[in-house]
């Protein structure tokens, strides 16, 4: 595979919830589980130090443990992750740090991939339109807050406290078989991953995008994947993010397109297979 990424933090001299790597047969992405203001999480490390870890641990599994299926890597990185913490975190505590995962991996004559939560991952094919896999831990039960956080004024105190009520409601759910599953700190997320193969001579790219890349089509529809497609293979994944930040530059107030967040770290993986 022929590998471009691009990445760029919610606000200019904030450190990324994101994480990508890549070698020429890998691909791992990470989108961070981001915490309010005021929402405790019984960790020290924080969400950015969790997903450099795990992501790295990931592309180290995929690399070299071709006899682990893509979700047993998956579970592996999270095990090694976990005991990378010590004793003074709380890794049973609801708020502790987590990720979306978007992962893939050259596997003989195919391409073995992941996906766990909202990122996603555009599989292109020689001819016809992609396959797009991911935001497959959707959480109904919460539907109606996300609305009225959505619709809530940017930087009022209602959506500070809304934001909060939300991120409780997934965390005190999620994982436990009653709400979306996450990578965190137990191995059994992996298994809910949505996984599978496909043949590389059927291939022409392979995309992952975390949600705050996404957004140029989930959000703010500046065109449908295919039109993703080609700008990411005329003008490569920073072009793609630039023009999230333009759109999201236009509306600062969230009113045109309603969201959780004005801005939100964007992230994309294009691999030419």
């Amino acid at each position: 595979m022929q590998v471009q990424l691009a990445g760029a933090p919610e606000q200019p001299g904030r450190e990324s919830e994101d994480f990508a790597a890549a070698t020429p047969e890998a691909m791992v992405l990470l989108d961070g589980s981001s915490s309010p203001v005021g929402m405790e999480s019984g960790c020290r490390h924080g969400t950015a130090w969790y997903v450099r870890r795990l992501g790295v641990h990931l592309l180290a599994r995929l690399t070299d443990r071709s006899d682990r299926s893509i979700a047993e890597c998956l579970a592996d990185a999270i095990v090694e992750t976990a005991a990378l913490h010590g004793g003074r975190c709380d890794l049973a505590h609801p708020g502790t740090p987590a990720a979306m995962v978007v992962a893939a991996r050259v596997h003989g004559p195919s391409l073995e991939y992941l996906v766990l939560g909202d990122s996603m991952l555009l599989l292109e094919p020689g001819s016809g339109p992609p396959r797009v896999l991911g935001d497959n831990q959707p959480f109904p039960a919460g539907e109606g807050l996300r609305k009225a956080l959505r619709a809530a004024e940017p930087g009022s105190a209602e959506r500070a406290a809304l934001h909060l009520r939300y991120a409780l409601a997934v965390r005190a759910v999620q994982n436990t078989g009653r709400g979306p599953w996450i990578a965190a700190a137990s191995p059994k997320a992996a298994t809910h991953a949505e996984t599978g193969f496909v043949r590389l001579d059927s291939l022409r790219s392979v995309t992952a995008l975390s949600d705050g890349a996404a957004r140029y089509i989930a959000r703010f529809g500046l065109g449908d994947w295919p039109d993703a497609l080609d700008l990411l293979s005329q003008s490569g994944p920073a072009a793609l993010i630039g023009r999230v930040r333009e759109a999201e530059a236009a509306d600062p107030h969230c009113e045109r397109w309603p969201r959780g967040k004005a801005q939100d770290d964007a992230t994309a993986i294009y691999a030419r297979v």
